[in-house]
């Protein structure tokens, strides 16, 4: 397990980021969801939030040049689920819950971003909650090495410990073409407070290239919700 603090400061561009984990003292699931940019387009974005989540929308509308792949609803809640991602495809999974379907469905419908070289990978998780109990599942969907495929990998966590999460994130750092993530998600110490685990994250992305943070603590005894926004920009 690692400190994410350390894991985030030592990565200048770990691109958007998906986490989630159960807090030290187990009573709560907790979310995290950034961006960070390196263009003006990308750069130029804020969270707010809508009836069932949070959507990006550009800060200076007339900076926008392309909305495509960056103007989407990254969180949606769906009954007792909360799906998180970095792109349009959490209204691919929201629409396949509501039709009786899985994330892992849904998801296979999807890949990679269109945005060669650098073929940005599509991460995507979903929080269950119910009775007390909580499980999360992670996904990524990247271009293959070796050929123009695209590769699905899908992470179930059924029975969290106390303390623990997993984050995955679009790059492995900075370059040209940005390298894509790798490996498996990655397992991190969660405390318990949510706005010290928000200011530890937000102050660890890099200060010149982040954007935007969404933190949630959901209590697993109440399905009560704390939710934290952070934008650079605001």
């Amino acid at each position: 397990m690692v400190s994410i603090y350390e894991y985030l400061s030592a990565n200048a561009y770990p691109g958007r980021g998906v986490a989630i984990g159960k807090t030290a003292d187990g009573s709560k699931a907790v979310i995290l969801y950034f961006i960070m940019g390196r263009s003006v387009n990308s750069r130029n974005r804020v969270f707010e939030t809508t009836e069932d989540g949070i959507r990006t929308r550009a800060f200076d509308p007339s900076k926008l040049s392309d909305p495509s792949l960056i103007i989407y609803a990254p969180v949606r809640k769906v009954g007792n689920d909360t799906v998180v991602t970095n792109g349009d495809q959490t209204d691919t999974v929201r629409d396949a819950l509501q039709a009786g379907k899985t994330f892992a469905d849904a998801l296979r419908t999807r890949e990679f971003e269109p945005d060669a070289p650098n073929f940005t990978p599509r991460i995507s998780g979903i929080l269950h909650t119910e009775g007390g109990e909580m499980s999360y599942k992670l996904s990524i969907l990247k271009k293959s090495p070796y050929c123009d495929g695209c590769d699905r990998m899908f992470y179930e966590y059924a029975t969290p410990a106390n303390g623990v999460g997993h984050i995955i994130h679009t790059y492995m750092g900075d370059g040209n073409p940005i390298p894509s993530f790798c490996g498996e998600p990655v397992a991190f110490g969660v405390g318990s407070d949510l706005k010290a685990i928000a200011d530890g994250v937000w102050n660890a992305l890099n200060a010149e290239n982040k954007v935007s943070l969404f933190a949630q603590s959901i209590s697993l005894e109440s399905g009560e919700a704390e939710t934290l926004i952070y934008n650079k920009n605001q």
